[in-house]
């Protein structure tokens, strides 16, 4: 999906680095305009992704990187997230909305990701994950 990363930062498997990521999506928001319902989606998928790439990607190991990208395209603009993990088979996710995971705790991450991006791409075996937003 995105070429040559605009702009990129790399950080330990800690979660306290969230703040980072949510200056880094104030950032990118600012910078290119974007709208407030745009920028909420952008927020929560970029946060989901990068607290799934943290917890299961990396296993909380501070030891292993994340890595977050952006892309402006003309229209759109891409964010990746690469965790230094094994993957995981993306097509197995169980479906959040199915009566028999409505009361489960956690599994929506990637649902929420599908929902507000415009495009939900994953390579490196489910390691990376790229998400386009229309501006």
């Amino acid at each position: 999906m995105a070429n040559e990363l605009e702009e990129m930062m790399e950080f330990n498997s800690d979660i306290k680095h969230m703040p980072e990521v949510e200056a880094f999506v104030e950032n990118v928001v600012e910078r290119f305009n974007v709208g407030p319902e745009i920028y909420g989606n952008i927020l929560i998928s970029l946060t989901e992704a990068v607290t799934n790439a943290i917890v299961h990607g990396n296993d909380s190991d501070k030891g292993k990187k994340v890595k977050v990208g952006m892309n402006k395209g003309n229209k759109h603009i891409v964010f990746k997230v690469t965790d230094e993990g094994p993957g995981f088979d993306f097509s197995a996710i169980p479906d959040p909305t199915a009566p028999e995971n409505l009361l489960k705790v956690g599994g929506r991450g990637v649902f929420m990701m599908k929902q507000l991006s415009d495009l939900v791409v994953f390579s490196d075996n489910g390691s990376t994950v790229e998400m386009q937003f229309k501006v």
